[in-house]
């Protein structure tokens, strides 16, 4: 088995080293993955940290991004935000995967009254934008990270739900599905061993294209007070702080505004090459 998956993995390295989407997009994130990593070990000095008598400072040797209005090191910040945005994004995805697409291969499998209720639910869920779902938590248990995330997580569930149902629902009329029937394979077996295996690429297509949607969530809760809260660093809240200083010092704006378009942008790359590479209808025009 091994001998003769080997051509076709060698094939698709091949066709990824030759596909520019997929190589910027990979080199965009893994930069933004590095810079998060190693803010756990080093930054240039303490994001938290508030020195009034250097606020404001422009960029320099020091401060290479300079200082903001309370002192603190823009560079420093922007780094920590990256595992705010980062671990904000990847939890919330890892809830939409881990209970969406269970939903949906079990509304494709049982279809009936069980599929129709089951999807009719996330219908429902899916007409509450994660911003809503942030302000109902944040009614309850208060505004902070992990509500952030729940809220994200909770508004990908039908997102996945529907893909995992568009993607399994044609699978069960296959050939090889009515073959593992006559096996005598049951309803999960079937689904484990030959629907989800077959979808896959599109999960992770689709996985990689909702991280960047949870970045640009996770900002934007945190921008109008809903995500991460002080002292922990955010882009969407540095954005907050710097709006009414767009006049004296727009770097503040610039940086984190940046940040979080070159992150999407990366994600994004990343996905369509992932798409172009995994989906086997490209892969034969191509």
């Amino acid at each position: 088995m091994s001998a003769t998956m080997a051509p076709g993995r060698r094939r698709l390295a091949i066709r990824a080293l030759g596909h520019p989407s997929f190589l910027l997009g990979a080199a965009i994130s893994l930069v933004v993955a590095a810079m998060a990593l190693l803010s756990f070990v080093w930054t240039p000095h303490d994001p938290t940290v508030l020195d009034i008598a250097r606020k404001l400072q422009p960029p320099s040797a020091t401060h290479w991004l300079g200082t903001d209005q309370y002192g603190r090191d823009v560079l420093s910040m922007i780094m920590h935000g990256a595992v705010t945005s980062m671990a904000v994004s990847f939890v919330a995805v890892g809830i939409g995967l881990g209970l969406g697409v269970p939903l949906g291969l079990l509304a494709a499998a049982q279809r009936g009254l069980v599929g129709e209720a089951v999807m009719r639910a996330n219908d429902f869920v899916f007409a509450f934008p994660a911003l809503i779902i942030a302000i109902m938590l944040r009614d309850i248990f208060g505004p902070g990270a992990v509500n952030a995330m729940v809220a994200i997580g909770i508004f990908n569930v039908p997102v996945f739900a529907r893909l995992a149902y568009g993607a399994a629902l044609p699978l069960w009329t296959r050939e090889f599905v009515m073959a593992a029937r006559v096996a005598g394979k049951g309803g999960g077996l079937i689904t484990l061993e030959h629907i989800l295996p077959n979808m896959l690429s599109l999960v992770i297509v689709q996985a990689t294209i909702q991280l960047s949607l949870g970045v640009l969530a996770e900002a934007a809760l945190s921008y109008v007070g809903l995500g991460v809260q002080p002292p922990a660093p955010s882009w969407g809240r540095m954005l907050n702080e710097a709006q009414t200083l767009m006049a004296l010092a727009p770097r503040l704006a610039l940086v984190p505004g940046l940040a979080i378009v070159v992150t999407v942008m990366g994600l994004n790359l990343l996905g369509d090459g992932l798409r172009d590479l995994l989906d086997p209808r490209l892969a034969r025009e191509r």
